[in-house]
């Protein structure tokens, strides 16, 4: 199970300093830890004199600070969002008015799935002067991004890709010391176990995820969070075998000593895991499968 996940949670930095991850690419932490934000969002800088900003991350004054001083010197010319969590995107519309670069992403929050309602966390202000598909391209001086769009842990997530570095900015589709969580409607297991064999499928060298030190051999580190996902449902399957029915009743099956903090976050990946079964077949819902609905296998 996750124990399996060759995690890596040691990370050496400092915040407001920033740390040059390679030749290319610099990494700026801001300053929100917690349970699911690890040490806190990385901001990436790509480039040298003309860069691009990828995640300028929560709108945190001091993390706002740190950026404008990191950028000293410099000019942002394009400006990056992996998707639009509070922690991601909202210093975006700071950094655009700062600088005048244009920004880049997928669309607004929710826009891989229309018409459907989303959870909270989104940032629904943030709106991209560019909007990108999977496969386009992004070109500055001395470097050259690509999107992959990655939907799962929430529709309008992408990764971007470093030409010349074999490198992945993998926001938060996949992070280096912790599973993602994905919470219906706008994340869906579906899409997430795609988006996870679309990109190990490719023989990047490198991810620089949105939270947590980078990931150094990325595709056994990727089969293992598949392995996870796929163990993780005949857990479940076997815990509906059981008897249980509701979520919460398979949440403290398959969740042994889980910290009550983290409870509504376990209780929102078994209901995209089930929603993926039902979709599957190998699960049913009384009704649509919601989070309220009781399941059987």
């Amino acid at each position: 199970m996750a124990d399996e996940i060759p995690f890596r949670r040691e990370m050496a930095f400092d915040y407001g300093r920033v740390d040059a991850l390679s030749a290319a690419v610099r990494r700026l932490v801001a300053r929100n830890p917690g349970p699911f934000t690890f040490r806190g969002t990385n901001t990436y800088i790509v480039g040298r004199g003309r860069v691009a900003v990828i995640d300028p991350g929560p709108d945190l004054r001091e993390h706002r600070e740190s950026l404008r001083a990191a950028l000293a010197g410099e000019e942002v010319t394009h400006i990056l969002v992996t998707h639009t969590h509070r922690d991601h995107s909202p210093l975006a519309g700071w950094l655009k008015a700062e600088t005048g670069a244009p920004t880049f992403g997928f669309g607004r929050h929710g826009s891989g799935r229309p018409g459907e309602k989303v959870e909270e966390g989104g940032d629904t202000d943030f709106a991209p002067d560019v909007r990108l598909a999977d496969g386009d391209g992004v070109e500055g001086e001395g470097f050259a991004l690509q999107a992959l769009h990655t939907p799962g842990h929430c529709s309008n997530h992408i990764c971007f890709v470093l030409a010349g570095e074999r490198a992945l900015f993998s926001g938060d589709h996949v992070m280096g010391w912790s599973t993602s969580v994905i919470s219906p409607p706008d994340g869906e297991m579906r899409a997430y176990m795609g988006s996870l064999r679309k990109l190990l499928a490719r023989a990047d060298a490198v991810y620089y995820p949105g939270h947590g030190p980078p990931i150094l051999d990325p595709r056994p580190f990727v089969a293992a969070v598949i392995a996870h996902r796929e163990e993780r449902e005949r857990q479940i399957l076997a815990a509906l075998s059981a008897g249980a029915r509701t979520i919460p009743e398979i949440v403290a099956a398959v969740y042994v000593d889980l910290p009550e903090a983290l409870l509504r976050a376990a209780a929102r990946s078994v209901h995209a895991h089930l929603i993926h079964m039902v979709e599957t077949g190998r699960a049913r819902a009384g009704d649509a499968p919601g989070p309220e609905s009781e399941y059987a296998p």
